[in-house]
């Protein structure tokens, strides 16, 4: 196995104790912890150069405009994006998402387009959809889930009837399936409809190639990949941004504004309303620094040799049922144990300092595909050690000592 843990050191939250034992920290799906430089960014942005960016002249407001920019060339590094200005920040996936439905569904969608989506999807990549489909009265499709976990793609050509637009998740946060979109988006292009991916969960923890993907629009969030929260990312072509109108209207987001009228900058700013979050901006491209020190086939070869040894491990806790089993997956591993609720086994855990996360994991329509209300998820990053998996097996045995089940 990959040994990454001489990173643990960087991350200062995970040398604590919770209850009296080691923190385990296994959350990472919902957000990852932050490392020292992370923190410091932050810190050195208050301390020596809080200014707004871009209109200001002085020696302030062009430290952070230079570092801010610099961030947003970072990025697009990060993810091999064409063109710095094409990464619009945004406070989150969810944002991002939200700013491609009003900004470009509202302009190029009508009454009776379909948009194809898929049934393990987060809320984020349903809800603004449903208030489309609400609104204008576009039709939305659903790519099926299999039992193993994965699209059904032999549904997809028929789905694909004329549709507009194919959004879809790149990695599961119930499942930790990683969805062949590479395919998905070659068959949507053929058939005329532009692809938009949620990558939450991607980016983080895969090298993410957004040219080799070929998609036309990518989200995803910094505080899931080291970086602050409150800061997200979209990726879109040029030629599409351009064509959008803007999402939110005010300061920054203008070329000239008349009593009657306004006219827009351009891209990314017009899609950056108002004052931007600078500091978790500044912070994230510290973050995809640290990531690609670290390496992110690093990451993922770690990440994948540490999932199979939970999954293996935890098929030793009699009971316990894994949801999902892709041939390409992720550190995500969601399951249940018979005759205990999953909050009932997240706070036991949480007794003996294991972090997960219980609940429908805002993926609600895929809850009730696998005919359950919730899920226990236990997920890993790049500085977890298989001694965590050991110490969270031997708390689910605890678990079920408690509620009288022998174990």
């Amino acid at each position: 196995m990959i040994d990454l843990s001489r990173y643990r050191k960087d991350f200062p939250i995970l040398n604590q104790r919770v209850r009296g034992k080691p923190l385990v920290y296994l959350d990472n799906a919902a957000t990852s912890q932050k490392p020292l430089a992370v923190i410091e960014a932050i810190q050195q942005y208050y301390m020596e150069y809080n200014a707004n960016v871009h209109r200001g002249l002085h020696t302030l407001s062009e430290k952070a405009t230079t570092e801010y920019e610099r961030a947003r060339e970072k990025i697009a590094g990060f993810i091999h994006a064409p063109a710095a200005h094409e990464i619009i920040f945004t406070r989150n996936t969810t944002e991002s998402i939200n700013l491609v439905a009003y900004a470009w569904g509202r302009k190029f969608l009508r009454s009776g387009d379909v948009v194809v989506l898929t049934e393990m999807e987060h809320h984020s990549n349903l809800v603004p959809w449903h208030l489309l489909s609400s609104t204008i009265g576009i039709e939305l499709r659903f790519i099926p889930v299999t039992p193993k976990g994965e699209l059904a793609l032999d549904a997809l050509d028929a789905l694909l009837q004329g549709a507009k637009l194919v959004s879809l998740t790149h990695m599961s946060n119930v499942l930790g399936t990683i969805n062949p979109v590479q395919e998905i988006v070659r068959r949507a292009h053929a058939n005329g409809a532009k692809v938009l991916v949620d990558g939450a969960q991607a980016v983080p923890h895969l090298p993410v190639n957004i040219q080799e993907l070929g998609c036309d629009f990518y989200a995803f969030s910094g505080h899931k990949m080291c970086g602050p929260t409150g800061v997200g990312v979209l990726w879109a072509r040029g030629d599409i941004l351009e064509a959008m109108d803007p999402f939110l209207g005010g300061g920054e987001m203008i070329k000239e504004v008349f009593l009657d009228r306004s006219t827009y900058a351009e891209i990314p700013h017009k899609f950056e309303a108002g004052t931007p979050n600078i500091a978790q901006a500044i912070a994230l491209g510290v973050a995809v620094d640290y990531l690609s020190r670290v390496g992110m086939e690093n990451i993922a070869r770690h990440e994948q040799e540490m999932a199979n040894l939970a999954i293996e491990k935890l098929q030793e806790v009699k009971g316990l049922r894994i949801f999902g089993a892709a041939e390409r997956r992720g550190a995500a591993i969601s399951f249940e144990i018979e005759g205990i609720h999953p909050h009932d086994l997240a706070t036991i855990l949480d007794q003996e300092g294991v972090a997960i996360r219980a609940g429908h994991h805002c993926a609600q329509p895929l809850m009730r595909k696998f005919n359950v209300q919730s899920t226990a998820r236990a997920s890993f990053y790049f500085y977890n050690v298989p001694e965590e998996i050991d110490i969270l097996v031997e708390a689910l045995m605890k678990a079920k000592r408690l509620f009288g089940h022998v174990s």
